[in-house]
């Protein structure tokens, strides 16, 4: 089960085929291999990215399941 790197929360959908959005804390996480990007969204729709704000040995190591 994949779990948001800022507010731990379970409850992520997926709204592309890597792409994931927190239902937790709002924020939309994209996973290319091992390597995870966390975006904030803004109120005009673009995407600020927020990985200045994780280390990457912080940021946990994902694994999804298929549906």
């Amino acid at each position: 089960m994949m779990r948001c790197p800022n507010c731990n929360s379970k409850d992520i959908g997926k709204i592309g085929s890597h792409q994931f959005y927190c239902w937790g804390c709002f924020i939309e996480l994209s996973v290319n291999g091992d390597k995870m990007s966390v975006y904030q969204v803004e109120e005009d729709g673009t995407l600020s990215s927020l990985d200045d704000l994780f280390f990457e040995e912080e940021i946990p190591q994902v694994q999804l399941h298929a549906n």
